[in-house]
């Protein structure tokens, strides 16, 4: 049985997430205070109170997503023994793909929670606050192919891109906000339902440059070498384990498509994998995975009863 962690991207968050883990295992409790140390801020506080619109902010919801994600695997390992050895691959969907990295050994903890703080901040300022938007197409109809005529008549009055394949039925465009617009109407004439996002700023999408930039230069200052699993990147849908590599798909991230389904198509067939696990908060991931792969299993790994169960059926 080949298995694949995979790592929840930006919505996956929730006041609480991590608590019962923080409160079961010491090596859980020890990766909340590293990234609290590595960030100079109580980040783990904020996952466990809240408030929500504070941790839903980009700059937070990012290095918390990952923290967490990153506890699952540590305890895996420490109380467990089952290391991210056990997985053929790795992957995350957006900001995940940092989990994955910092979960393979690729970058180190501290450094993956500055770059992810940096990286929704960047977001954050790269685009004034209205002037872009994302947006939802889903329903049976909806495939890779609706969504680019989709955007392609959006493009027609501004920028508008596909920033997320998902899964058949879901896919995300992202762009200027009339563009979107635009693109809504003429996914509805294709079929599609068509669901404005609540987002801070255009995601994966030309927009994102500046952000790019700043992470060009962050992560050219950043330690990484090469993961103890391979990485299959969002932005070639295709595994690497050389760092270079990693460095540039990181920064193309930022403003290219997340080819999740590719991804995971990717990996249930040529890569061989017939168990993903989803490391991390929520289920999203887990429940994509049934709908791309139905022939293999999908696991959240969140709960200690779940960590438990999954190494023991090891």
């Amino acid at each position: 049985m080949s298995l694949a962690f995979i790592f929840p991207g930006q919505g996956s968050q929730a006041v609480g997430m991590g608590q019962d883990l923080a409160e079961a295992f010491g090596a859980a409790r020890e990766v909340f205070q590293e990234v609290d140390d590595a960030l100079g801020q109580k980040l783990s506080a904020l996952m466990r109170d809240g408030p929500e619109d504070q941790l839903t902010l980009t700059e937070n919801a990012q290095p918390a997503l990952m923290a967490v994600s990153v506890a699952v695997m540590r305890t895996l390992e420490r109380e467990f023994g089952v290391g991210v050895e056990k997985a053929a691959f790795v992957a995350g969907h957006s900001l995940g793909e940092y989990s994955a990295l910092a979960a393979a050994g690729a970058l180190d903890l501290a450094d993956t929670a500055r770059l992810l703080k940096l990286r929704g901040q960047a977001m954050q300022r790269a685009v004034p606050v209205g002037r872009g938007a994302m947006a939802s197409l889903i329903g049976p109809k909806t495939d890779l192919a609706l969504a680019e005529d989709a955007a392609k008549a959006g493009a027609e009055v501004g920028v508008c891109v596909v920033a997320n394949d998902n899964n058949q039925g879901n896919v995300v465009i992202s762009g200027e906000k009339a563009a979107v617009d635009r693109a809504i109407e003429k996914a509805k004439e294709l079929g599609a339902r068509a669901i404005p996002l609540n987002v801070s700023a255009p995601f994966h999408c030309p927009l994102m440059q500046p952000a790019a930039d700043e992470m060009a230069e962050a992560l050219a200052a950043a330690a990484i070498v090469a993961p103890r699993a391979p990485v299959v990147a969002n932005v070639t849908a295709a595994p690497t384990n050389d760092p270079e590599a990693i460095r540039r798909l990181l920064i193309e991230q930022v403003t290219g498509r997340v080819r999740w389904r590719e991804s995971m198509i990717w990996m249930a067939g040529s890569g061989g994998v017939t168990r993903f696990a989803e490391a991390g908060a929520g289920k999203v991931l887990s429940g994509m995975a049934k709908r791309i792969a139905p022939d293999a299993e999908a696991i959240p790994l969140n709960a200690p009863a779940d960590l438990e169960a999954f190494a023991r059926s090891l």
